[in-house]
């Protein structure tokens, strides 16, 4: 087990050893049946979710959907992989390099391609805000935040989403780029890019940055865990930082680190993150990045920080009849699976982690997909989590989450018991044409997911199979539609 030295850790070894040890022999929580098992299958696989719409995104390996309104209408606004496509909509189709797709999903059965905005290599991550929501936005204008390659962020003006139109360049000078998270309400965004230009020892901090007013970013300060720190003369350098996500309230701030290995979760009061301003440390010390961190969960070697989700004030059904039974707060912890083969690799779950304590993370469930219903490992591309919803939306939240699962599709997760997490649907697109191999197989490869306010789920696939828009039926579906109810 890892233990960091600058802290002492909230869960002790033992303690949290016996943890890991119990989840890990907690029985997988699947139900009973078993799924198809041919490899490249020419038609979708599910239960309890279904089909709407697909768009092949010009045969682009894609990462992350998000979804705007804008004037009445739906754009999906995806990010790509690294690669280059045909750009179909231009005289002569010629030949791009990936960047931001934007489609029209305001009729979800009939996508309409917009616009394909270029990348330097890619453009995986995208985030968007409206101007009115903004403290110092255009009221006027929809604002797209982007990785661009691994070069910088960047701002467009994407009013029209037909003609997007850059705007400026938020941070640049590194070399490494992934996610981002902007708060439309406080204008801050969490951006994850290249440290080491400043001399912090990763190539993915947590850079604080103001976007209230798009066009003129303002950094406030970048962020890490000890022994990440410019100074630092650690031995062993923590895991960078792969994601960042907010609480509905704005008040915490949850790093995931690691992404399929030697993962932490840390929890930051946002306030105090911010509280250094406007003179935060360019080169802070292991003291002053402790300042905001309230809790910090470690995890094994073989598990990494994907994905940190939060889902506070929790009315467990369950725990009703109990003195000091609801509400309670929660983190969905996913690890990352990163191997082709699953001889190379461990499985990696989704954890639920109780924080109703911040200061003592502790974990007290798992969902996993069951290898054999499926026979997975043997499909071509990864097998295992990757990545969940990161829109809220009240008739999924702290009820249903949706996580993508690489060949397994995407799975929809019933949380309204925390303690035991149910799947209550899933969908594996069918391969096309396009569908790029792995291991001499076309195999599906869904990498993020995402919902929208009505309860579309979007999937984007890294093989080149492009976007399926699916949505919830039967006792899935009922599970968004219904309140809460506690037992007599």
């Amino acid at each position: 087990m890892r233990i960091n030295t600058f802290i002492k850790p909230s869960i002790s070894v033992n303690i949290l050893a016996t943890v890991v040890a119990g989840l890990l022999a907690l029985p997988l929580l699947v139900p009973k049946y078993l799924e198809a098992a041919t490899p490249g299958k020419k038609t979708a696989e599910s239960r309890n979710m279904s089909l709407v719409g697909h768009h092949d995104l010009q045969a682009r390996s894609a990462y992350q959907p998000v979804i705007q309104e804008q004037d009445g209408r739906w754009i999906a606004y995806v990010g790509h992989h690294s690669g280059s496509a045909p750009n179909t909509l231009l005289p002569g189709a010629p030949r791009q390099t990936n960047g931001v797709s934007v489609v029209d999903v305001t009729v979800p059965a009939k996508p309409v391609y917009l616009h394909h905005i270029p990348g330097a290599g890619g453009a995986q991550m995208v985030q968007t805000c409206r101007g009115a929501n903004l403290p110092r936005g255009d009221a006027a204008k929809t604002y797209l935040l982007r990785s661009n390659g691994n070069v910088d962020h960047q701002i467009y003006d994407v009013t029209n989403p037909r003609a997007p139109v850059f705007v400026t360049t938020v941070i640049a000078g590194g070399h490494a780029t992934h996610k981002n998270w902007w708060d439309c309400n406080s204008g801050i965004a969490y951006i994850n890019y290249d440290g080491r230009q400043l001399g912090w020892k990763t190539s993915r901090q947590t850079w604080v940055v103001d976007l209230g007013d798009p066009a003129h970013p303002k950094v406030i300060r970048v962020f890490g865990l000890p022994g990440q720190e410019p100074k630092s003369s650690a031995a062993v350098v923590p895991a960078g930082a792969h994601e960042a996500t907010l609480s509905a309230d704005g008040s915490r701030l949850y790093i995931a680190y690691g992404t399929s290995h030697n993962g932490v979760v840390q929890i930051v009061d946002v306030a105090k993150l911010l509280s250094c301003r406007p003179s935060c440390p360019d080169s802070p010390t292991v003291d002053e990045l402790l300042v905001p961190q309230v809790g910090r969960f470690d995890m094994p070697a073989f598990w990494g920080g994907h994905t940190a989700w939060a889902m506070i004030g929790m009315d467990v059904p369950e725990l009703a009849k109990f003195g000091q039974g609801t509400p309670r707060d929660f983190l969905v912890v996913v690890s990352e699976s990163t191997s082709n083969e699953c001889a190379e690799s461990t499985q990696h779950p989704v954890f639920l982690v109780e924080i109703t304590d911040e200061t003592n993370p502790m974990p007290v469930a798992n969902y996993q997909v069951e290898e054999s219903r499926g026979n997975f490992c043997t499909r071509g591309g990864r097998f295992g989590a990757h990545s969940m919803n990161w829109s809220r939306n009240p008739d999924f939240d702290n009820k249903l989450i949706v996580v993508s699962w690489f060949n397994a599709g995407v799975r929809a997760i019933d949380v309204r018991n925390p303690f035991q997490p149910r799947e209550a649907g899933f969908f594996i697109p069918a391969v096309t044409a396009n569908t790029d191999t792995r291991n001499g197989k076309a195999a599906i490869q869904t990498n993020n997911v995402e919902i929208d306010n009505r309860g579309y789920i979007y999937l984007a696939d890294r093989a080149n199979t492009g976007l399926h828009i699916v949505r919830l039926t039967g006792p899935a579906a009922q599970i968004v539609q219904r309140p809460l109810k506690r037992p007599k």
